[in-house]
């Protein structure tokens, strides 16, 4: 079984409009990882999962794949582990 990692990303450029959170949402899903997305203020989209590394990579690899969707700045930092966490989820501003 593969150590699980929780991290935060803010993600820049074309983000917001383009389905990225329902892309996110899905990919997630798909691959068994928790967490949530959000669109920001600032035309930013937030986001926290948690999962293997390995399918938290793919989920990010999926989400770039979408034509619409540029990622021009992508900013991470590693969080705690959340034990009692189940689902992702979209969330409002």
């Amino acid at each position: 079984m593969q150590e699980k990692i929780r991290r935060h990303y803010i993600f820049e450029g074309r983000v917001q409009g383009v389905g990225f959170r329902y892309r996110a949402s899905y990919a997630a899903r798909s691959l068994g990882l928790s967490g949530w997305v959000r669109n920001c203020a600032d035309g930013t989209v937030e986001m926290e999962v948690q999962g293997s590394e390995v399918q938290v990579n793919k989920m990010l690899s999926f989400i770039q794949q979408d034509h619409y969707i540029r990622i021009d700045q992508l900013h991470a930092s590693n969080l705690i582990i959340k034990n009692n966490e189940y689902g992702f989820h979209v969330k409002g501003y």
